[in-house]
């Protein structure tokens, strides 16, 4: 007796076999969040690692990168000021889990090592939220180093321009011995200076030091109208600012963007009353929903680098849309092509739009949480928000 096959029960197992091959087909991919959970900064890693997990997630539930591919986020600890453990990280990323590009790393000092160590090797794309040091502007990286925060090149010419518009003409500056704090450090006391202002004293100090009533008594001797703090929020950035009200040494103090966090104004309270602090943000559409899509999720979009960290994995996932590819070699190509446009205006909330116009051989324009534009060597242009701390709160003055 012959077997035969209806018609129906062909169309099901060829329908069949069509899902199944596109099961097959499509892709896992995998993003590297290479962040200090540990460290100097490790208050507010989760909420930047939240947020560029928030792009991840709104990604994959659009079903719309490569026919379907799939992102996984795979965290990794930096530490921020080991460069050794934040290299060791990497490496374990890229051979173990085998990540398609990295978000991070979060410290430039990390940032630098990871890149020239692991990355330029391995031809791995990073882009990196909160980087900020002039010398990555300059770091031979093959091209594959990008960041959506702006460079302290720019910072030091704001917190200088603050102290100005306030009408404080004297100050005394203490920075991390760090990347981070020397490279911000050089930028702001010539601009500083230039414009009139005057410094009574710079002093580096150490991270991770038990007392630092040392630092204060040569920097309280040297007096000053504002101690300038450039230096991170967890470690000893906050040290200074503990010491100086223990002693009354200081009444108000000057933050730079590392100093940024809820946890600082906990940890120190009322002396940090009065003072002034500056933080990569924008005051545009896509900061707005990018607050509302964060907070719907539990998440701090408020915070500290949290925009940009979704930018930075919102772009590499737009720039493997473009490029058709999930390789770092062709799609860091692209990268700039969807940040800066011509296209479409693209915000959060809308990766599934960016996705399928690129689909359909559509340009776009990210502009993201932070009116994202790459300039020069793919850092971001940027603006800052100045603000003041008023009864325990950080209270936007105006945006810069």
């Amino acid at each position: 007796m012959k077997n035969t096959i209806s018609g129906r029960a062909m169309i099901a197992l060829a329908t069949a076999a069509l899902v199944a091959g596109g099961a097959a087909h499509a892709e896992d991919i995998k993003l590297g969040i290479l962040f200090g959970f540990t460290g100097p900064l490790e208050s507010i890693t989760p909420a930047m690692a939240a947020s560029a997990e928030l792009a991840i997630n709104e990604v994959n539930a659009s079903g719309a990168l490569l026919g379907g591919a799939q992102v996984t986020g795979v965290r990794a600890d930096s530490t921020c000021g080991d460069s050794a453990a934040a290299t060791a990280a990497a490496t374990r990323l890229i051979n173990a889990e085998q990540v398609n590009a990295i978000v991070g790393a979060d410290c430039s000092g990390a940032s630098a090592a990871v890149l020239q160590a692991v990355a330029r090797p391995n031809g791995i794309v990073m882009i990196s939220p909160s980087a900020t040091s002039p010398a990555l502007s300059a770091s031979e990286d093959g091209g594959l180093f990008f960041r959506t925060a702006p460079s302290d090149a720019r910072q030091g010419e704001i917190l200088a321009s603050v102290l100005v518009k306030a009408g404080i003409m004297s100050a005394a500056v203490s920075y991390s011995n760090s990347d981070y704090g020397k490279g911000l450090d050089e930028v702001f006391e010539p601009v500083y200076k230039a414009a009139g202002g005057k410094i009574t004293i710079s002093a580096s100090h150490e991270d991770g030091k038990a007392d630092y009533s040392a630092d204060i008594g040569a920097l309280a001797a040297a007096g000053g109208d504002i101690l300038v703090v450039i230096g991170y929020v967890d470690q000893g950035g906050k040290g200074i600012i503990q010491a100086a009200s223990d002693a009354d040494a200081f009444s108000k103090f000057l933050l730079s963007d590392g100093m940024y966090g809820d946890s600082l104004i906990a940890a120190i309270g009322a002396p940090l009353e009065g003072s002034i602090g500056v933080v990569p943000g924008t005051d545009g559409a896509g900061a707005s929903k990018f607050v509302e899509i964060a907070t719907a999720s539990g998440v701090d979009g408020k915070g500290s680098y949290t925009g940009e960290s979704y930018d930075a994995a919102a772009l590499i996932m737009l720039a493997m849309q473009a490029a058709k590819s999930s390789n770092s070699a062709d799609f860091v190509g692209k990268i700039l092509d969807v940040a800066n446009g011509p296209g479409e205006e693209i915000l959060p909330g809308e990766l599934a739009k960016g996705l399928n116009l690129l689909a359909e051989g559509k340009p776009i324009n990210y502009e993201g949480a932070t009116g994202v534009t790459l300039i020069g060597p793919g850092e971001a242009d940027g603006s800052y928000r100045i603000y003041s701390i008023k009864d325990g709160t950080q209270v936007t003055s105006y945006f810069e």
